[in-house]
C-alpha cells in the first residue's frame, strides 16, 4: 500500500521532541510500523504539488485539520486509488463528503481526541475577552500601566448568559467547565439533550435566535457543514447583543470574515477569540490578524500533546483495522459504504 501523510513542519522543536507526533517530522509515530510491513509510507508537508504528484496512486491519505490538505471533487477525481482518507484530529470539512461517499471512499477521523483539549481551551478564549487580558498584558510588555484603559472594559463572568451553539462532546464539556463560574447556560443543537442531561449539565435548551439576542458570550462548537457554512453572517451578528463575546474554537467558515471586521470595528462585538480560520494557515495579510479586540491564536486547541498521543494511536487503530480487511471502529466513520454516515454531519447532507 502507499500511504500519503499532509503534516504540518514542525522544525527543530519537532526533532527535539518526539513527544509532537502530529508533525511532519515524527509522522505520528507511524513510519517504522508501516515500513516493517512492507508498506511506502511518504510524509509531506506541501498541501498543493507535492500531494498533487502523488495523489494518483495513493492508497492511504492522513490529513489533520491543523494544517489542512484541501481534498477537493477534483482531487478525488484524480486519485483512482484511493480507499481511505483519514483525519489525524476531528473535523473532517477539508474533505468533499459528498464526493468521498460517490467514490466509495471510506474517510474516518478520531472523533473524542480533542473534546477535552478544545473545552478548556474554550473557557480560556471566554475569560481572556471577559477579563479583557490581551490588551492588559500587552500593557506588560510596553511598559505601561494604565488601570482605568484595562479595567473600563473588564467584566466578571459570573451571571453572565452564555450560548453555546453545538452541543456534542465540546459542548458537554464546555458547560461542565462553565458551571463553576455560575452563569446561566442556554444551548442550540440539531439534536437536544434529554431533560435529565440538561439538568446534570445546568444547561437549557434555546432557539437560536433567542440565543443570539440574549447571550453575553456565544460559543461556537459545532462541526462545518453546508449548513452551518457561514451560519454567523452579516446579519446573524448584527443581532447579538451589542458588546456580546464571540468565541470560535470550531471552524474559521462558520464565521463571514468581513462581517466580523466590521461588528469588531463598530463596536457591535466587544470581542472574537478563536484558533481557527479559513484558509489554514491565515495569509499574513488575513484580515483577522489586524481587527480590533480580538485575540486570535493559531489552530492549536486540539492538539496538545496529549490529544496528540490520542489521535496518533487513533489513526495507528484505524491502520491496522483497514490492512487487515476489518471494520474500522464505528465512531470514528464519517463516510462508509458510499454514505455520510456520522450524525455530526449526515443530517446536512440528507437529500
Amino acid at each position: 500500500m502507499k500511504i500519503v501523510a499532509v503534516l504540518y513542519p514542525g522544525g527543530e522543536i519537532a526533532k527535539n521532541t518526539p513527544e509532537i507526533l502530529g508533525s511532519a517530522e515524527n509522522a505520528l509515530g507511524l513510519t517504522e510500523f508501516l515500513e516493517e510491513k512492507g508498506h511506502e509510507y511518504i510524509v509531506l508537508t506541501d498541501k498543493e504539488a507535492e500531494l498533487d504528484k502523488h495523489i494518483s496512486n495513493t492508497d492511504v491519505l492522513i490529513t489533520t485539520p491543523f494544517w489542512p490538505a484541501y481534498v477537493t471533487k477534483e482531487r478525488i477525481s484524480k486519485a483512482q486509488n484511493l480507499k481511505l482518507i483519514l483525519t489525524a484530529g476531528v473535523g473532517s470539512d477539508h474533505i468533499d463528503l459528498e464526493a468521498a461517499a460517490t467514490r466509495k471512499i471510506t474517510v474516518a477521523e478520531i472523533t473524542g481526541s480533542n473534546v477535552v483539549s478544545v473545552a478548556e481551551q474554550v473557557v480560556m478564549h471566554i475569560l481572556a475577552l471577559v477579563r479583557n487580558y490581551i490588551p492588559a498584558y500587552k500593557q506588560v510588555i510596553e511598559g505601561r500601566w494604565d488601570i482605568a484603559e484595562i479595567a473600563s472594559k473588564v467584566h466578571d463572568l459570573e451571571d453572565k448568559v452564555v450560548g453555546i451553539i453545538g452541543m456534542g462532546r465540546i459542548g458537554q464539556r464546555v458547560c461542565e467547565r462553565l458551571k463553576a463560574f455560575d452563569v446561566k447556560m442556554l444551548y442550540h443543537d440539531q439534536f437536544p439533550l434529554r431533560a435529565t442531561e440538561e439538568f446534570v449539565l445546568g444547561v437549557r435548551y434555546a432557539p437560536r435566535d433567542q440565543i443570539i439576542e440574549q447571550s453575553d458570550v456565544i460559543t461556537i462548537n459545532t462541526p462545518l457543514t453546508p449548513e452551518t457554512d457561514g451560519m454567523f453572517d452579516r446579519d446573524l451578528i448584527f443581532k447579538m447583543k451589542k458588546g456580546a463575546y464571540l468565541v470560535n474554537t470550531a471552524r474559521g467558515k462558520i464565521v463571514d470574515t468581513y462581517a466580523l471586521v466590521e461588528a469588531l470595528e463598530k463596536g457591535q462585538l466587544g470581542g472574537y477569540a478563536g484558533d481557527v480560520w479559513y484558509p489554514q494557515p491565515a495569509t499574513k495579510d488575513h484580515p483577522w490578524r489586524h481587527m480590533p479586540n480580538h485575540a486570535m491564536v493559531p489552530h492549536y486547541s486540539g492538539t496538545t500533546l496529549e490529544a496528540q498521543n490520542r489521535y496518533a494511536r487513533g489513526v495507528n487503530d484505524c491502520l491496522v483495522r483497514f490492512l487487515e480487511n476489518r471494520s474500522l471502529e464505528q465512531q470514528y466513520l464519517i463516510v462508509d459504504k458510499g454514505e455520510v454516515v456520522s450524525p455530526s454531519y449526515s443530517y446536512a447532507f440528507k437529500k
